[in-house]
């Protein structure tokens, strides 16, 4: 199974308070089917890290309620959201599919950052 994971992250000041330590990104992951065989996706495992080192880890089913069965030369988008205690950190996890004889395989989400944009230079 081959697919590929596009991110991309914002940070949302509207929803942020960073006098109280609350800073609040929105991501966007696409999910996209290189392979020849459709995969249904299952489960998702994240690692968030936020600037001071400290890790929270988030698991379940699917992602934003759904468990889309992507197609092969198909893609699935969705939008989520990060709370972090601090303006920079950090993402990255797998997710777990299952294809359509029922073999679970894992797909790695590549590390991305999380930044209030006049925080790196």
């Amino acid at each position: 199974m081959k697919f590929a994971i596009e991110t991309e992250s914002r940070y949302v000041p509207r929803e942020s308070d960073p006098d109280n330590d609350r800073y609040v990104f929105a991501y966007t992951i696409t999910i996209r089917n290189q392979g020849d065989a459709a995969g249904q996706l299952l489960n998702r495992h994240w690692w968030v890290t936020n600037g001071q080192g400290e890790v929270q880890e988030v698991e379940g089913p699917g992602v934003v309620g759904q468990q889309p069965r992507i197609p092969p030369g198909e893609s699935f988008s969705y939008t989520s959201a990060a709370l972090l205690a601090t303006p920079v950190g950090a993402m990255h996890g797998h997710y777990e599919f299952q294809d359509d004889d029922g073999e679970r395989f894992e797909v790695e989400i590549p590390a991305f950052s999380l930044s209030v944009p006049a925080m790196v230079h």
